[in-house]
């Protein structure tokens, strides 16, 4: 059985431990928190580790990972660029994974936004995201993973809502919107908006169990692989066109 590593107490790493706990494949070798990541410094290497706990675990996360190699795959939202340089500087060190999002659908929307915002040159384009109210960051990461999917090259500007006499909307605009509310565990759609036309691009979550199940599918895979920086996409879609 593989031994796991689960660093995160909250809503998304209780449901990832109970998963792993419930698959039969992998044992829960540890459980830490943001107040107990000093805990990592004791124990040895795993045959993955899972973080879904907040940026202020990481350099504990890193000591840990370049201390003993342990494969990472990790979903802390809310990093900083600088802590998403030293996220992908453990790739030296050991497979390392990162994604806002660990939906198998939203991986899909994803690559089917890309594809739309290609063919659909000249449509107005606009994300809107939806979580519970308890979610501390805006907007999403997921909606930055679909913002950097319709413009990668950066081309456009993001807006980040609308107030007041704001003028006509520009023809190089994408606007970004959070909405917060309830339980919601996650919505996202990506609206393309032509001439007497519209298509709507739509994810949603009903349950975190989703998320835990992509991050425990990453994380098997993630341990089959070389050092190095890899995204949700690259194992997921790797494997399923080979």
């Amino acid at each position: 059985m593989k031994q796991l590593v689960v660093i995160g107490a909250g809503r998304m790493g209780t449901e990832v431990a109970n998963l792993a706990a419930q698959s039969g494949e992998w044992e829960l070798a540890a459980q830490v928190d943001v107040t107990t990541a000093g805990l990592l410094e004791t124990l040895g290497r795993a045959d993955a580790a899972i973080d879904f706990s907040a940026p202020g675990s990481l350099d504990a996360v890193a000591a840990y990972v370049r201390r003993t190699g342990t494969p990472l795959v990790s979903g802390t939202t809310g990093l900083s660029t600088q802590q998403m340089e030293t996220l992908r500087a453990l790739g030296e060190d050991a497979p390392v994974l990162y994604s806002a999002n660990y939906s198998v659908g939203v991986a899909v929307l994803r690559r089917l936004a890309a594809e739309a915002a290609r063919m659909l040159d000249g449509f107005d384009i606009e994300i809107v995201e939806t979580h519970h109210n308890k979610k501390a960051d805006a907007p999403s990461g997921t909606a930055k993973l679909l913002l950097a999917a319709v413009d990668p090259d950066g081309a456009c500007s993001a807006v980040y809502g609308r107030e007041g006499m704001c003028g006509v909307r520009t023809a190089r605009e994408i606007g970004v919107h959070a909405v917060r509310g309830g339980t919601v565990a996650g919505e996202h759609t990506v609206a393309f908006f032509g001439d007497s036309e519209e298509v709507r691009l739509t994810h949603r979550a009903d349950s975190r169990r989703i998320f835990a199940a992509g991050a425990l599918r990453a994380a098997k895979a993630l341990a089959a692989r070389e050092p190095g920086f890899y995204t949700f996409e690259e194992i997921l879609f790797t494997q399923e066109e080979h």
